[in-house]
């Protein structure tokens, strides 16, 4: 079995710096690589598209970026609309759209699923992120956005494709719509910050009559009577708990601590929640 290229982007480390998306058109912008692709425009294309999602309610609000490139899929949406082999696989996982086979097929940028194949009105062409083919066939181990990137959101791998899925099954990486059934050679690693939810809170208490933030109380998240996940207060008395399912309905959360407990239900829409004050409340 041959090994493959791989991407893993970590969403929890990018910062919106844009060097990754500076490298690509450092890279490509009037610079042609025949057989690769031709020169990207100026403007108008984001071959690495840094994407956004701000989640929660004030005060708890947080925004995160995810780098969105062509994923070089093995069941590539565009490779079955494209006439006359102008997408092709590589024996090395990645996906070219050929600069010259492909004028005129403006129905590849329509079958992209991720939005990342462009149009080059000026030229005629489809055109998406290439891995740096160019580069790693002449050697190099890393694509420009790696190397460019300072929080190490990228992880560039040679793999065989059993030895990717251990590596996807150990650090718990997933794939952007993994319903479509493209088999994406890009995963991502803390995706959940850009598709799912939180919960949050502030724990006070009153200690010899005035209010202060309970630290270290414990905090247990409930859904139909089962546990589904669980925190700890920090020194402020904030908790979160992340990984819920946008529209899943309704919780609950019990707060205990040395001061006391207290309880509250809650309905989740589509958005991450800031339960405000929870007051612990002494027993008896």
């Amino acid at each position: 079995m041959a090994a493959k290229w791989n991407l893993i982007v970590d969403v929890a480390r990018c910062d919106n710096c844009r060097n990754c998306h500076l490298a690509a058109k450092d890279e490509h912008v009037g610079n042609d690589f025949p057989g690769y692709a031709a020169a990207q425009p100026a403007q108008g294309h984001h071959w690495i598209d840094i994407r956004r999602k701000e989640r929660g309610t004030y005060p708890l609000v947080e925004a995160h970026f995810m780098p969105v490139m062509c994923n070089h899929c093995d069941d590539a949406p565009c490779m079955k609309v494209a006439k006359n082999g102008a997408v092709y696989k590589r024996e090395d996982g990645i996906v070219i759209i050929d600069p010259e086979k492909s004028r005129g097929q403006r129905e590849i940028v329509d079958a992209c699923p991720y939005g990342a194949v462009y149009w080059n009105e000026e030229r005629q062409i489809p055109q998406a992120w290439i891995f740096d083919a160019h580069l790693l066939d002449a050697g190099w181990t890393q694509t420009r956005a790696e190397q460019a990137c300072p929080t190490e959101v990228f992880r560039s791998l040679k793999v065989e494709d059993d030895e990717m899925q251990r590596i996807q099954e150990a650090e718990g990486l997933e794939v952007l719509q993994p319903e479509l059934g493209t088999r994406p050679r890009v995963y991502y690693k803390n995706l959940h910050l850009m598709t799912k939810c939180f919960v949050g809170g502030s724990v006070v208490a009153e200690i010899y009559g005035v209010e202060e933030c309970a630290a270290d109380a414990d905090v247990a998240l409930s859904r139909g009577g089962q546990e589904v996940g669980r925190a700890r207060t920090d020194a402020f008395g904030e908790f979160k708990i992340d990984g819920l399912e946008p529209g899943s309905g309704r919780y609950r959360v019990e707060v205990s601590a040395p001061a006391g407990q207290c309880a509250v239900e809650f309905e989740l829409g589509g958005e991450s929640l800031y339960l405000g004050l929870l007051r612990l409340a002494a027993a008896g």
